[in-house]
């Protein structure tokens, strides 16, 4: 293959661009001296940049008609010779196909949620993996890649490393635990009175206190785990992007459910408890902690139906997931890696 320009359209969410950055450092490693551009929504642009493996971010917001136009016509002026749609939706695959870039390259029909968006693919690929990760790899490959996926590491600013280590002296806290409660669907989400339990054990039984990290519209959430905690239990935390990332780094260990942080953590290389209901951990799982033996616990009820519809209430599946399994996993997770 021709060394050209590489178009990367993800567009969000946060555990979706994790997910997606091995095989962007797939392709990373194979054109070391081409120009990578990669749309995305402009809240996750310093998430992007922290990967460190885009030429150029270009913002877009979808629901903008003049974000729209300006983002074509950077594709157009980009020279852009193949993009690639790891999103695979239509308002993902719309953006190259409009742009008229030659080379457009997406997956097969039954890898996608929207029904007709291969057809604005020239290259559709019938991936056979498992894993997302995998998913995505299987399109690197059809890019030109050597390899499906390859490391990559993420830069955290000093200023966000000192803001933290200001905050953590300022409450005292040396050993933590990350709590991240939300999730965006209410049914994969573990209850927050067990998160609340959980905290108030952690430092009752260990002497570790928790952080509860929760982003825009978790407060109460977040109010309500730090109460069910006890006094000097737990604090709640909300800041920016890269102080996210450093509070995720050095904690102990990070409990989540399938959400943002929980990849993200994975991706710093942090130990992590999962707490998996309704979605299947064999294809949104941590995935880069199956190289670093322990440093990973899932824990899901057993037999449970995948399924990945949202509902409003946590799947019965995690209620089948005790304080008592968390509070053991953390212990072994900690113990073995």
């Amino acid at each position: 293959m021709a060394e050209a320009e590489f178009l990367i359209v993800r567009l969000g969410s946060l555990g979706d661009i994790v997910h997606t950055f091995p095989a962007v450092a797939a392709l990373r490693e194979s054109f070391p001296s081409v120009a990578i551009a990669w749309m995305t929504d402009p809240r996750w642009r310093d998430l992007v940049a922290a990967a460190g493996l885009a030429s150029d971010i270009w913002d877009i917001e979808t629901r903008s008609l003049a974000s729209v136009r300006g983002a074509l016509g950077k594709i157009r002026r980009g020279h852009i010779s193949t993009a690639i749609d790891y999103q695979g939706l239509w308002k993902s695959a719309t953006l190259p196909f409009l742009a008229r870039v030659p080379r457009r390259i997406g997956f097969a029909s039954s890898a996608v949620r929207e029904a007709g968006v291969p057809l604005l693919y020239t290259d559709r690929v019938d991936v056979r993996a498992t894993h997302v990760v995998d998913k995505n790899g299987e399109l690197s490959l059809a890019a030109g890649a050597v390899n499906p996926v390859s490391r990559f590491t993420l830069a955290i600013p000093d200023e966000a490393s000192a803001n933290v280590a200001n905050l953590l002296r300022k409450e005292g806290i040396q050993k933590y635990v990350v709590l991240s409660p939300g999730g965006g669907w209410i049914s994969k989400c573990w209850p927050p009175e067990r998160f609340g339990e959980l905290a108030r054990r952690l430092f009752s039984e260990a002497g570790i206190r928790s952080v509860v990290n929760y982003g825009p519209g978790e407060e109460r959430l977040a109010k309500t785990i730090v109460d069910r905690a006890g006094s000097g239990a737990a604090v709640s935390y909300s800041g920016s992007f890269g102080e996210l990332m450093a509070i995720l780094r050095s904690a102990d260990c990070v409990v989540a459910g399938d959400t943002g942080p929980l990849h993200l953590a994975d991706g710093l290389g942090a130990r992590v408890v999962a707490i998996f209901g309704p979605t299947d951990p064999q294809r949104n799982g941590p995935y880069l902690a199956r190289r670093a033996t322990g440093r990973a616990i899932v824990l899901r009820a057993e037999n449970v139906v995948s399924t990945y519809k949202r509902e409003d209430a946590p799947h019965p599946s995690l209620l089948q997931i005790s304080v008592d399994d968390v509070f053991r996993a953390i212990n072994v997770v900690k113990a073995t890696s």
